[in-house]
């Protein structure tokens, strides 16, 4: 479509609901959500079919120079059992045809999009993109959206209009993202809503058409930057500039709360399900006898989930959006500091899902991919890109300015060259590296060229870190909350604490 050919940003409202409009857009996503679920069935069912067919085993068999042959093939079983995003868009739009309710609560533009939503769903699996899909449930089925600002759900005049209902956004007119998302032509709307503090809130996105509004503060240089990503720092080096910001600094886990939610909610499960557990039993531990607590059945169970045990789930809940929230704010803000000295960023090829794996709790707080992810996006707006290279042939955490390499632990946070240069904090010197690495390949000759002008400004970033560390040190020797704890503590908004209509902030 069109709108895919131009750039495009978000600008999320929070809308005046009252109770009427609430039961009726309610039940509109209801009927979204089963249309969806229908879809997705059908999807699968001729994917099933596609995968079977001999067109299909034919391609696979084509390797080598038959690209074309082999796309063609793909192709061919593909429209021959109506996998297309065109044939689910006819299914979805038939079948809530064929149901009086479901042509009434939807229009003929959402009901292509749920098409088109659950056909992308399933072809991830056929791309091998994806191993599963999920049918929606209630709670899951989260967005509506429509193909157009001409029809169906529309934002006309400073409300949203779909079909007979209309509603009013809430709108901060001091807010300069706002006001340009306001002012900027709107492709198409998406109503959705969000769960916060156990109540729901509605939302509307306009996909806007042009350039998202960039903060004065959040301005972009043409540059290049080295960076070094690991679990507590980043590291970034640039043209005259280098920095080592601690990353997601003191994200509140919220552990003890969570933990003491947790258990009040197993305590609610034993009391109301005590057939979907084993019992009880004692064991000797040491000279005592300590009772445990049996585990549960296996086996399909169904439980029983009382109304104090939803309101406790609501708690525990919210206190983790909280978390995920801050940790989102923390990383754009890093991201943002990233950015106004480069945007063309060069980075090791780290694998997070690996971090998850060993460090486990520490990394869910802190969000590394989604700060991979929003840099890579945020630098990509600005004209840059971020360039990974590999880990196993540049090593840069390991080489020395000679070329060696020299295995150090991973408690060993300084850098010692052979050479003899002064000793440097081991994520600047890799980020430094980062900076002279063109393919998957570390340049020696550069590194050594450009290290004497550029080893003050990764001194004068050692010692900022320092100082920022003794500061946070004696703030907490002190029992002062510091900034960051204080702001976890309040009630966030994800569209209060980042507006996706913002560019770089």
């Amino acid at each position: 479509m069109a709108r895919g050919k131009t750039p495009s940003f978000v600008t999320e409202l929070p809308l005046k609901v009252d109770s009427r409009q609430e039961k009726e857009l309610l039940g509109r996503f209801q009927a979204a959500r089963q249309l969806y679920n229908a879809s997705l069935n059908e999807a699968l069912v001729r994917m099933n079919l596609v995968r079977n067919s001999d067109l299909y085993h034919q391609a696979k068999k084509l390797r080598g120079g038959n690209k074309k042959e082999r796309q063609d093939l793909f192709n061919k079983a593909r429209e021959q059992y109506r996998f297309t995003d065109y044939a689910l868009k006819t299914f979805a739009t038939q079948t809530a045809n064929r149901s009086k309710w479901m042509s009434v609560k939807l229009g003929a533009h959402e009901k292509q999009t749920i098409g088109t939503r659950a056909f992308k769903a399933v072809e991830r699996i056929l791309f091998a993109q994806a191993k599963k899909v999920r049918f929606k449930a209630t709670t899951r089925f989260k967005s509506v959206q429509g193909q157009s600002n001409a029809t169906g759900i529309r934002f006309i005049n400073n409300q949203v209009l779909w079909k007979k209902l209309s509603i009013n956004p809430i709108i901060d007119w001091t807010n300069p993202v706002l006001t340009h998302g306001l002012n900027s032509p709107v492709k198409y709307c998406r109503i959705l809503w969000r769960n916060l503090n156990g109540k729901k809130r509605w939302y509307v996105q306009l996909i806007n058409e042009g350039l998202p509004y960039q903060k004065p503060q959040n301005y972009v240089k043409e540059g290049t930057i080295g960076l070094d990503l690991n679990i507590s720092n980043v590291a970034f080096v640039g043209d005259n500039y280098a920095g080592l910001l601690p990353f997601a600094e003191k994200v509140p886990t919220y552990e003890r709360e969570i933990k003491a939610l947790q258990r009040k909610m197993q305590r609610s499960q034993r009391l109301h399900n005590p057939s979907n557990f084993e019992p009880d039993f004692d064991r000797k531990v040491g000279n005592r006898i300590v009772s445990k607590k049996g585990k549960v059945r296996t086996g399909k169970k169904q439980w029983i989930k009382t109304r104090n045990y939803r309101r406790i789930q609501a708690k525990k809940a919210e206190i983790e959006r909280k978390k995920a929230a801050y940790g989102k704010s923390q990383n754009r803000r890093i991201v943002n500091e990233i950015l106004r000295h480069g945007n063309r960023i060069k980075t090791e090829n780290v694998s997070v899902k690996g971090w998850q794996k060993r460090y486990g709790k520490a990394i869910s707080a802190k969000s590394p991919g989604f700060f991979q992810s929003e840099l890579a996006r945020k630098a990509e707006s600005a004209g840059g890109k971020l360039i990974k290279f590999s880990t196993q042939t540049t090593a840069l955490s390991q080489t020395h300015l000679d070329g060696s390499r020299i295995k150090k632990s991973l408690s060993e946070r300084v850098h010692r060259d052979v050479t003899g240069i002064k000793p440097m904090h081991r994520d600047l010197f890799s980020a430094y590296l980062a900076r002279c690495v063109y393919g998957d390949v570390l340049s020696l000759r550069d590194a050594q060229w450009e290290y004497p002008d550029t080893e003050p400004y990764l001194l004068e970033a050692w010692q900022r870190y320092r100082t920022n560390c003794e500061q946070v040190t004696a703030c907490e020797s002190k029992g002062n909350h510091s900034p960051s704890e204080q702001f976890s503590n309040e009630v966030l908004n994800p569209s209060q604490i980042a507006n996706k209509g913002e560019k770089l902030g």
